[in-house]
């Protein structure tokens, strides 16, 4: 039987599910179309969404929110300013949120950022992918190499102190000289935040379906090492397997999912995962995926398509499955509190991890070791049938 010492912080994930063009190697709930969006009736559907999760998190407030897509730079500010409103009267929100929107460089404008700013969110995350206008041409892209630069010279101007690029390795085409050129471009613009991380090809997307040339994987793996040196040396620590920030401004929302925390989760395809102290338990949701559907269903029943307790089996795999993305791991602590059950349940997977010297673990703290960091799939799987 759960027994939690502590209900883990909330979070609020908000999916905005239309793009310009569904990018090939994109995996996400995403849509095509951007002329005629039903901003207003999507809105409307959010809010009746929120409202028929408030049962299962009444008194508790909301730490970070994240808008992501799709696109939903897509969506005006004066949708988002009605869309916080609401939320603020449905649930307390924290007055030092962290208030994240997903925008890309081809949908965006200056005044259009300075809008978002002025009617509260806080910070961007901007997906880059890449300077280099070949990558972006063989990735799907619709902005340019020069869009982009624009994009983080924007972000600047409107006054956003906190925001992330999203950059991508491995890419098709892309040689050690095109990696680093992207590094120190990145580095050049000054971003607080950077998500690094290699293209992988995921079932149910173009790339899988008709695979683009990639690079060898050892090759790749040592310009990871070396463009990992040279953020580094220009003061960005990796924090996570593939996130790296100058001091103050590791991403709250995405720690909150890493260290197991909670969140809620609204829009079309959205995931939500909530603890409860009674009855003790941890349960999963996901609400309809195609948008006109979600539109029509949110606030009833229907929405909710799929809903899942975790069992005491698998809290263990799913605490560490998140955890270990993290190079400074987690208070030892931290597993009773927010998975419910004793450390003890995964005491044999923690042995054998130590012995192959995947984690190092004390009574206060565990974490990866550099080699668990490297073979983190082959970590969590220790802990898979745990």
């Amino acid at each position: 039987m759960f027994n939690f010492t502590t209900l883990p912080p909330l979070s609020l994930y908000i999916h905005v599910p239309w793009c310009v063009r569904k990018c090939p190697y994109c995996d996400f709930n995403s849509h095509d179309n951007h002329i005629s969006l039903p901003e207003n009736d999507y809105i409307d559907a959010l809010i009746r969404d929120l409202e028929q999760e408030l049962p299962l998190v009444w008194g508790r407030s909301i730490q970070t929110i994240f808008i992501g897509g799709g696109t939903p730079s897509l969506f005006s500010a004066k949708a988002y300013e009605r869309l916080f409103s609401a939320i603020r009267a449905l649930l307390p929100l924290n007055h030092n949120a962290e208030i994240t929107l997903e925008a890309n460089p081809g949908t965006i404008e200056a005044e259009r950022f300075k809008e978002y700013r002025d009617v509260g969110i806080n910070r961007l995350s901007i997906g880059i992918q890449s300077f280099d206008v070949d990558a972006l041409k063989a990735l799907g892209r619709i902005h340019s190499d020069e869009q982009a630069i624009k994009a983080v010279e924007y972000a600047h101007d409107a006054g956003f102190d906190s925001f992330n690029l999203d950059l991508m390795f491995g890419l098709p085409g892309q040689d050690e000289k095109k990696a680093r050129h992207d590094i120190e471009t990145a580095i050049a613009l000054a971003p607080p935040h950077l998500s690094y991380y290699q293209l992988t090809i995921e079932p149910n997307t173009l790339f899988y379906a008709k695979p683009p040339q990639l690079p060898d994987d050892d090759p790749i793996y040592d310009w990871q090492l070396a463009n990992q040196e040279r953020l580094a040396k220009a003061g960005y620590q990796q924090y996570e397997t593939s996130a790296y920030a100058k001091a103050g401004h590791q991403c709250r929302h995405n720690r909150n999912y890493w260290q197991f925390g909670d969140y809620i989760g609204i829009g079309a395809g959205a995931h939500g995962k909530i603890t409860s102290a009674s009855p003790a338990q941890i349960q999963r949701r996901v609400k309809q995926k195609q948008p006109q559907a979600y539109i029509d269903t949110a606030g009833i029943p229907a929405n909710l398509v799929d809903q899942q307790m975790i069992t005491e089996n698998e809290v263990g795999f799913e605490f560490m499955l998140n955890a270990m993305r993290l190079l400074e791991g987690v208070p030892t602590p931290l597993f009773q509190q927010y998975a419910g059950v004793p450390i003890s349940t995964i005491s044999a997977a923690m042995q054998e991890a130590e012995k192959l010297e995947l984690i190092e673990h004390t009574i206060q703290h565990i974490r990866p070791t550099e080699k668990g960091q490297r073979y983190l799939n082959s970590l969590i799987e220790l802990f898979l049938n745990a």
